[in-house]
């Protein structure tokens, strides 16, 4: 059986950050790590649901909303994924777009978007407040990123 992708990053000098985990024909794949992986600190099952709707809403509320193909949190808690369209954005301004989410985020004071029993199986863990709190640090970890930066530490 053949390894997957990610398998082959070396998690234990993996650092948070945003890089290029994949590209499969136009669909580029990023990994935004928030928590520095095999240390035990991880996302709360909160924190990780309420950053998801947020920016997951945001992006598909952006002006490049036809870009996006999904975003969603990595099943080992330290972090999501964001695949967009390399067809319509560059890796550059998938950056930009991922800045400007973040710092978006990081000041909204609506209501938590998608918080009902009708619109959420797991509604009652949500909260806007964790969320603005994790979107807030990312955003200061990605807000000089660069394209050159996308790298995975070498092993």
């Amino acid at each position: 059986m053949e390894r997957i992708a990610s398998f082959t990053v070396d998690h234990t000098v993996l650092e948070p950050g945003l890089y290029l985990s994949r590209r499969d024909g136009n669909v580029v794949t990023f990994d935004l790590r928030f928590k520095k992986p095999n240390t035990g600190d991880l996302l709360s099952n909160s924190q990780m649901h309420s950053v998801e709707h947020l920016i997951a809403t945001l992006l598909r509320n952006s002006q490049s909303r036809d870009a996006v193909v999904y975003f969603g949190p990595m099943g080992c808690q330290t972090g999501f994924y964001f695949l967009f369209d390399g067809d319509k954005l560059t890796n550059s301004q998938a950056i930009a777009l991922l800045q400007a989410v973040f710092a978006r985020a990081a000041e909204y004071d609506g209501p938590m978007p998608g918080c009902s029993a009708a619109e959420c199986g797991n509604y009652r863990n949500l909260s806007v407040e964790e969320g603005r709190a994790c979107c807030a640090r990312y955003r200061d970890l990605i807000a000089s990123w660069t394209e050159e930066m996308l790298v995975y530490p070498a092993k």
